[in-house]
Formats: structure tokens, C-alpha cells, sequence
């Protein structure tokens, strides 16, 4: 069965009009009963006073020690009736003989309704209903007391029911008339409101503005880029967790002020200014950012802004990983190039006829190269480190620098997540590190050793180079730095360190004693968490 889907606004005044209709319908009925019952209580308290008044008069007490006291009391009682707006007064005697009636014809009639005993017998004050020779009405009962306190009639002055509930039914009218107003300030006031939160809500039903909030916190969340909100007080309304990762954050910072979250943050220049900056570099937490700068504008007016960035490092292993592979191409097409040269050699000293020499050079390359491959091949067994060891000897071979595998090296097949980009990142910053070091000496010689026994992965390089001095030890990691006066250097050993620490590993520099510098890097075998 199709879903029908019904509009935040209709909702709104659905549920406001029922509201007010209901409110307004309770509020009506519960002021009706409470206007009805005090009419009718003032009505019948009217009439009790008029009938208390009457039997105190002295005219129609002595009237009724008179032969015919009708002719003194009928003109009394209809006077008062008109004056009060009584529907009746009726007089009778203790009997309950009429001496008094709207009605002439019935004076000297018995008073009917039944609901005299009260005051003629127990000569109380009282009200009630009754229907007598008029109809049903609301009647105030007093007895009259001569003087020497005998019950000697019965005063009854009374209101027609019907006529009660005509006064009654006016005063609602006004009642409802009210409450119709009330019911139509509502339904303005609550389509004026369902059009205002339309408005807010650019047009958008609840399950729109549900499913943009779902995809903006999955796209927010899937991409690497952080990105950070402020309003226009500069204080931060959203926050990914890629923002948090590369500004080193370890909790939610929403509601916060920027400036204590984000150092040197340059958001209030979009805020206070309007203008998009886009691709501005600097540097968070050691790490070389791209930051792009949006206002957020409504009504022309800067409400507040975000803040996209990047993180450059990423992007720098990304090209120094390429660059790696490009030299280790170069580095095996030089390998390639001296081989041949000496194979050229070979075949000279063959067609010159000096057959010693040739065998001579033939076995001691196979020796150097036997004893290398050996180590490469059958101790080093993973093929991404044999193809950085190949390469990289290849290079040093060019370089005619003595490129040495530690014959205790002995190295399995590395875990996953020490992948080819990272391993590349280490072994091949370490080792051009460690060639450069001996370019300018008469002797060149890089030593290579690595071992996975025990819980780390160990790799050393040692160089028989100038080495580090101690005052540069704790900031040859640091990003810019630079033992050389070139530009453009001082990455190499920090994307290092800082991969080596991805991987939750260490990284040691010493200096030999004969000359040079030893780096060392420990890796747990463990996957580290990211």
C-alpha cells in the first residue's frame, strides 16, 4: 500500500486548529455550565429576597387579618412583579389559598407545585423548581409571620424556566461568538507559522530535511578532507573527524570558540570580510595543509563560514613514492649500463686473446654478485624489499660505492599493512640518505641489515660518512630541515619519521665511532591502529 505523504504545513495546521477548536470547544462548554448554573443561582437568589422582602412588608402581614385581603396584597404583588420582572408573585395563606396571582380568575384558587410544606410548616427560606399553573419555573419561597409568630401564608415569587434558559442561551451566544474569534485568530495565526517554518525550512518536508542531514554526515564522514563550520560569532557548529584527525583533536569541539581549536585560523577575515580564499598553505601539527575559505551568505549577509583543508603531506609521500620508482628504474637501467660495459670488456680482452684477464674479471664479478644475490635472494624474502635492495644497489654500483647486505640479515614476508608505499617511504629515503652521505669520500661504503625476529621488523643503515652532529640529532626529523644548503630539502627524513610513527614504530639515529651515522628503524609485526 502506497504511503500518503502529507505536507509539513498541512500537519501544522491540522494539528493547530484541532488544538484550538478543542480548547476553545472545552473551554466553552466548561464557562456555559459555569454561566448557567450562576444565572440560575442569581435568578432564584432574586427571587428568594423579592418573596423575603415581601413577607416582612407590615402591609401584607396586616393584610391577612383582614376580611378580604386580596383587595390589599393583588395590588402590592403586581406592582413588585412589574418593578422585578418576575414572571409571577403569588400570596396565599396558610392553606395555600391564593391572595394574589398574576391571573386574577385563579386568586382564591389553591397555590399548586406542591412545594410549599417548607415554609408553611417549618417556616424556612428557600428556593425551588416546580411547574405550577404557569409552567415549570424557579421559584423563592418565604413564609409570613404575624406578630405573634404564627405561619399565617406564603409568599412565592418566581421566574419561568424557560425564560432562564432564553438568558442563558444569549449569554452564549456571546460566549461563542468569542470563541468563533478565537478559533479564527487561530487559523491565521497557524497558517502564518506553518508558512514561516516553511520559509525556514526552504520549502523542505521533515523526511527531506532528515535524509540531507543523513547524507551530509556520510559524505562529511567518507571524505578525507577536514571540514569545519563556524557561525557568525565564530563559534564551530560542525566538525568532521578528518578535521579532528589532522588537527590532532581527540574530542568534539562543536559550540567552541575557532580560535581555541584551530591555531592561526584565518576565518574571521572570510567572516568579516566576505571573500573566498581558496588554496592557502600552512602548516598544523608539523603537516603542510591546503585550507580553502567559503562565507556561508543569506539575504546578502555573511551568517558564517567553512573551512575545507587538506592535508599536503599525503600528497608529498604520493609524489616521493613516484619519484622513487623513477630513480629505481634509472638506478636499474644504470645496473643495466654497467653491465654491459663490462660484458664489452669481457668480450675486448676474448678477442685480444687474453683469456686469464677475462676469466679473472668474470669470476671476481660472480663473486661479488654471487655473494650479494645469495643474501638477496635466499634471506631477503620479501619481493618489494628485493626490488628496493636491487635497485638501490644498482645505483651505488654507478656510483662506484660498496653497497653492502649484512650477512645476518634475514628477512619473511612483511605483514599487510606495511605496504609498498611505506616501505618504499622508509628504505628508500634512508638509503639515498645513506649514498649521499659518502658521495665526497675516497672510500665509500653503505652497509644494509634487516631482521624480523622476535616482535619488530628491524632495519639499519649505516654510511661511513661525515655522520650527525649531536646538536642535529633531535632536528634532522623536523619538516624543512636540512644538513644541505639546497632548497627544496629537509622532507625526506620527516615523511620518514612520520610513517615510521603511522606504523606505531621507532626510528633511532647513532653515530659510529669510525665515522658516520646509523639509522635504525623498529616496526611492531602487529597491525597498527589507525
Amino acid at each position: 500500500m502506497k504511503r500518503v505523504s502529507v505536507s509539513l504545513q498541512t500537519k501544522i495546521l491540522v494539528l493547530i486548529i484541532t488544538l484550538i477548536v478543542f480548547i476553545t470547544i472545552l473551554l466553552t462548554t466548561i464557562i456555559a455550565y459555569l454561566e448557567s448554573e450562576e444565572t440560575e443561582q442569581h435568578i432564584g437568589e432574586r427571587a428568594l429576597h423579592v418573596a423575603t422582602t415581601l413577607s416582612l412588608m407590615p402591609t401584607i402581614r396586616d393584610a391577612f387579618a383582614l376580611d378580604e385581603p386580596e383587595t390589599v396584597i393583588q395590588p402590592v404583588a403586581s406592582e413588585v412583579r412589574e418593578m422585578i420582572g418576575a414572571e409571577f408573585i403569588v400570596v396565599g395563606n396558610s392553606e395555600s389559598i391564593r391572595y394574589a396571582h398574576p391571573d386574577e380568575e385563579k386568586v382564591g384558587r389553591e397555590m399548586v407545585g406542591g412545594d410549599n410544606d417548607k415554609a408553611l410548616i417549618h417556616g424556612e427560606y428557600y428556593t425551588s423548581k416546580a411547574t405550577g399553573s404557569l409552567g415549570p419555573s424557579l421559584r423563592g419561597k418565604a413564609p409570613v409571620i404575624n406578630d405573634d409568630g404564627e405561619i399565617v401564608g406564603i409568599i412565592s415569587v418566581g421566574f419561568m424556566v424557560e425564560d432562564i434558559r432564553t438568558t442563558i442561551f444569549n449569554k452564549l451566544l456571546k460566549i461563542s461568538g468569542v470563541a468563533i474569534l478565537v478559533i479564527a485568530i487561530g487559523i491565521i495565526g497557524g497558517i502564518l507559522l506553518a508558512r514561516s517554518i516553511r520559509k525556514d525550512t526552504y520549502g523542505l518536508e521533515p523526511h527531506q530535511i532528515a535524509s540531507l542531514y543523513r547524507d551530509r554526515n556520510a559524505i562529511l564522514e567518507s571524505i578525507k578532507e577536514g571540514v569545519i563550520a563556524i557561525d557568525k560569532d565564530g563559534q564551530i557548529n560542525m566538525m568532521n573527524e578528518s578535521a579532528q584527525k589532522i588537527l590532532g583533536l581527540s574530542e568534539n569541539n562543536i559550540n567552541k570558540k575557532i580560535e581555541d581549536v584551530f591555531p592561526n585560523t584565518r576565518m574571521y577575515n572570510v567572516l568579516f570580510s566576505g571573500d573566498v580564499i581558496k588554496n592557502d598553505e600552512m602548516i598544523l601539527n608539523n603537516r603542510n595543509v591546503i585550507i580553502n575559505r567559503t562565507p556561508i551568505m543569506e539575504n546578502e549577509e555573511v551568517i558564517g563560514v567553512v573551512s575545507s583543508f587538506r592535508d599536503k603531506t599525503e600528497l608529498n609521500e604520493m609524489i616521493n613514492t613516484l619519484s622513487e620508482v623513477r630513480k629505481y628504474s634509472e638506478d636499474l637501467r644504470a645496473q643495466t649500463h654497467e653491465y654491459t660495459n663490462k660484458l664489452y670488456v669481457i668480450s675486448g680482452l676474448l678477442q685480444l686473446g687474453y683469456y686469464k684477464k677475462a676469466i679473472e674479471l668474470i669470476q671476481t664479478e660472480s663473486q661479488l654478485t654471487g655473494n650479494q644475490n645469495k643474501i638477496l635472494i635466499e634471506q631477503i624474502n620479501d619481493r618489494t624489499v628485493q626490488a628496493i635492495l636491487l635497485g638501490k644497489i644498482g645505483k651505488a654500483s654507478e656510483m662506484k660505492i660498496n653497497f653492502e647486505i649484512e650477512s645476518s640479515s634475514y628477512l619473511g614476508h612483511l605483514p599487510e599493512h606495511l605496504d609498498i608505499v611505506k616501505l618504499i617511504t622508509i628504505l628508500g629515503n634512508l638509503l639515498d640518505n645513506a649514498i649521499e652521505a659518502v658521495e665526497t669520500n675516497e672510500y665509500k661504503n653503505v652497509v644494509f641489515f634487516a631482521t624480523d625476529l622476535g616482535g619488530d621488523i628491524v632495519f639499519e643503515i649505516a654510511d661511513n660518512g661525515v655522520g650527525i652532529s649531536d646538536d642535529k640529532v633531535k632536528q634532522i626529523f623536523e619538516q624543512g630541515f636540512s644538513t644541505k644548503d639546497n632548497e627544496n630539502r629537509g622532507y625526506g627524513l620527516a615523511i620518514v619519521k612520520e610513517t615510521v610513527n603511522e606504523l606505531q614504530g621507532q626510528i633511532e639515529v647513532t653515530n659510529q665511532p669510525t665515522g658516520g651515522a646509523v639509522f635504525t628503524v623498529f616496526i611492531p609485526k602487529e597491525g597498527y591502529v589507525d
